[in-house]
């Protein structure tokens, strides 16, 4: 639905951008010094509050369960597994980071998008209504796939990093408020 040049007003406008660059940054960092790559509880947490937003508190309780150990053991595998067909190794580090109580496909996207913005994007309501002129707010595994085919097309005509181009898209709905897809789907 939403075409490239629609985007260009908004790769660094987001009110985020700032603490988006600061967060690929750290990611950057701990690929040097971590082997293999892996989080804390603490830099998960910030991670959440990244995405969630004024969501945080959803599952706050449920995320409790997931101790330091787990934390590290689980992120280690995910980030550091590969595979030489990139839809698979994707769908293995999405499905290992959902084994995290509390973590469903669009955090566990936030993740892997933080963590390797070449190549991954954040699913959500605002993406998802842009590329598909469609209203969702639940994901699979297979919805990402799809998304994130979309959004990596887009990133290939803009010739921009793919997590760049995802969080242009969350900008121009969000200051459209959806309005215009939406509208162009009804008519």
């Amino acid at each position: 639905m939403i075409r490239a040049t629609q985007l260009i007003p908004y790769r660094r406008s987001s009110d985020d951008y700032g603490l988006t660059e600061r967060l690929k940054a750290e990611f950057t960092r701990l690929r040097r010094e971590r082997h293999p790559l892996y989080l804390t509880s603490e830099e998960l947490d910030e991670i959440l509050h990244w995405k969630l937003r004024g969501q945080y508190g959803r599952q706050k309780e449920r995320r409790k369960a997931n101790t330091e150990d787990v934390i590290q053991t689980i992120t280690g595998a995910a980030l550091s597994i590969t595979h030489p067909d990139e839809d698979y190794e994707t769908e293995l580090r999405l499905g290992i980071l959902c084994c995290l109580r509390g973590v469903g496909v669009p955090v566990a996207s936030a993740i892997l998008a933080l963590a390797f913005p070449e190549r991954y994007a954040v699913i959500d309501f605002r993406g998802w209504r842009q590329i598909f002129g469609e209203e969702r707010t639940t994901f699979s595994i297979s919805d990402y796939k799809r998304y994130l085919r979309e959004v990596k097309r887009l990133a290939g005509e803009l010739g921009w990093p793919v997590q760049e181009v995802d969080l242009a898209i969350w900008e121009y709905d969000r200051v459209s408020d959806g309005k215009s897809v939406l509208n162009k789907a009804a008519g």
